[in-house]
């Protein structure tokens, strides 16, 4: 089978489809994925925070399941600016590739400096990632600094 480097998975259509959904009609703007190789870390540096997926193929169990994870709530993921980076092609060596090294599958969040916080080698909800987030530097001073709803 002939392997392509961008290659649009079966999942990354049911996710992205999922996502207006799960998002509802008057949450943030849902998180699609982005390929490793279309990121520019000088373009989201301190704008948005890394969640990348790491897999040796997109057909490990492990990588769908984190996919469809963060398809479960988008909104959660969008309130914190992250942007959800993907990298199942070892072959193609993207920067981030070579930059945190994952061995087969590797869930990795970055604060908005970009630089690793926490690095997992099994999928996590929403839910586990979003309270990892707010214990971050940055995202603790976003929630001291932003005011508070409705107020």
């Amino acid at each position: 089978m002939h392997r392509m480097a961008h290659r649009f998975t079966p999942l990354y259509a049911l996710a992205l489809s999922l996502l207006p959904l799960a998002a509802g009609a008057d949450a943030a703007p849902p998180v699609a994925p982005l390929h490793a190789t279309q990121v520019v870390q000088a373009d989201l540096m301190f704008l948005k925070r890394p969640v990348i997926v790491f897999a040796d193929s997109p057909e490990d169990p492990a990588f769908q399941r984190q996919m469809a994870l963060i398809a479960r709530d988008p909104a959660a993921l969008a309130d914190r600016d992250v942007v959800v980076i993907t990298d199942t092609d070892p072959a193609a060596k993207s920067a981030l590739r070579q930059k945190l090294r994952p061995r087969g599958f590797g869930l990795v969040l970055m604060d908005k400096d970009w630089q690793p916080e926490i690095r997992k080698p099994l999928p996590w909800d929403v839910r586990e990632i979003t309270h990892a987030i707010d214990k971050f530097p940055l995202r603790r001073q976003e929630m001291t600094e932003r005011p508070a709803a409705g107020g």
